[in-house]
């Protein structure tokens, strides 16, 4: 999803989920974590918001562990349900969604164990609702994929220096739900829709991401209809 331009920098909020320790860990009080052994979580404060944390977990003896957290930007426009969302929106579906790969402008970060495509000079993501390769990577860009309705993915040189594909319409596209959704670097601000955080912060989610713990990723907000903790 094209970062939104937008002038100003977003700055992180803290946040404050659930109500007490005794309740456990985020992961323990979701409805639904996957059922993988490793899970990103993604939350902003409330359904407006343009910031809050993303933080990763492991699945340890039956526990869920915090194992890194880092500051994050969602889209311009906040948050909506992931099953509602229109494309153009600019903003950030919530759900729980797989993670079928990562890729980068640059070289995946040393002990990368996951799928990690290389971005080269060719390398598209189509969200043209009207062609076979909507919310696909095409390599070159397909023929019925027109470049307007496109991201030329080596274009964005800080946002994709490194990212990872949320699987959010793309087992089954729906058209004008929405495409290229990521979990990438931060840009000037808030974004078009995906989630995003440091370079730093993607490194070390990249290093520590493992396939074989299937690891997945939560979207969503501190209560209310959109609750990270109704996924």
């Amino acid at each position: 999803m094209r970062p939104a331009v937008v002038a100003t920098l977003v700055s992180a909020c803290p946040l404050v989920l659930g109500t007490a320790a005794a309740d456990g860990p985020l992961p323990a009080r979701m409805a639904d974590t996957g059922g993988g052994r490793q899970l990103i979580t993604a939350v902003a404060a409330m359904a407006g918001s343009t910031s809050g944390t993303v933080t990763w977990w492991d699945r340890r003896d039956g526990r869920w562990v915090k194992a890194g957290s880092a500051a994050a930007r969602f889209g311009a426009k906040g948050l909506v349900a992931g099953t509602s969302r229109k494309q153009g929106t600019n903003t950030t579906p919530t759900g729980l969604y797989d993670l079928p790969y990562a890729f980068g402008i640059k070289a995946a970060p040393r002990g990368t164990a996951y799928k990690y495509r290389l971005v080269r000079e060719n390398s598209w993501w189509c969200q043209d609702k009207d062609s076979r390769s909507y919310n696909r990577w095409t390599e070159p860009r397909a023929a019925d994929c027109r470049a307007a309705h496109a991201e030329h993915l080596i274009s964005y040189g800080t946002q994709y220096a490194y990212a990872l594909v949320i699987g959010f319409n793309y087992e089954r596209p729906v058209r004008s739900r929405g495409a290229g959704i990521f979990l990438h670097v931060n840009g000037r601000g808030a974004t078009a829709g995906c989630v995003s955080v440091s370079a730093d912060a993607m490194r070390r989610i990249l290093k520590w991401a493992d396939p074989e713990r299937n690891p997945h990723l939560a979207i969503g907000t501190a209560s209310g209809p959109t609750a990270i903790t109704r996924y």
